[in-house]
């Protein structure tokens, strides 16, 4: 679902989570209790770089996939003693139909004082459809090999756009961090 917020209609957002938040849920408290009995598994979340870092007019999407990252770190910790793993995979874009007007959902109608945010996201898309950096011929071999890793990774970035965007939120969180700290601090006893 790509576009403003303020013009999602409710019954699109809903369905947007029924898939990709109540979906994950429903198959994974589907599968919990067999892994729980045997001591062990590997559940393998995909997330995406909108888990991490919410873009213009991709809101909706990555309220989900912000869900898909909380949902995988909560499991990740509850089950580890267990024996039971859990991975979230982030992927940065990948060479698919997933900008393809095809596939790719948009609000019906658009707001003018949104052109330069959720506007130009949708001319972005339609730039960059088929012309993602990631090639998903190679996406498979990274998963398969973390599914048979005894310690794996609790998050997975594919991608070298995955990587560069996440070191440069985790800069920006560090430096709104260092200058708000004294003001943060202020709220102790």
């Amino acid at each position: 679902m790509l576009g403003a917020i303020e013009k999602t209609p409710a019954r699109e957002v809903e369905r947007v989570y029924g898939t990709t938040v109540f979906g994950l849920l429903n198959v994974v408290r589907a599968v919990l209790s067999a892994m729980r009995l045997r001591r062990a598994g590997h559940i393998i979340n995909f997330s995406s770089l909108g888990g991490f870092r919410a873009f213009p007019g991709w809101r909706i999407y990555c309220s989900t996939k912000f869900a898909v990252e909380g949902i995988s770190e909560a499991l990740h910790d509850e089950l580890k003693p267990l024996g039971i793993r859990v991975t979230v995979v982030k992927p940065g874009y990948f060479h698919t139909d997933f900008l393809d007007p095809r596939s790719l959902m948009k609000t019906g109608s658009e707001i003018a004082d949104y052109t330069d945010t959720a506007g130009r996201t949708r001319q972005a898309a339609l730039e960059r459809n088929h012309r993602q950096p990631g090639d998903p011929a190679k996406l498979a071999d990274p998963i398969v090999k973390i599914a048979a890793e005894p310690e794996p990774p609790l998050r997975l970035p594919l991608g070298s756009d995955a990587l560069a965007l996440i070191a440069a939120k985790n800069a920006f969180a560090e430096g709104e961090t260092a200058r708000w700290a004294v003001l943060s601090r202020s709220t102790d006893f």
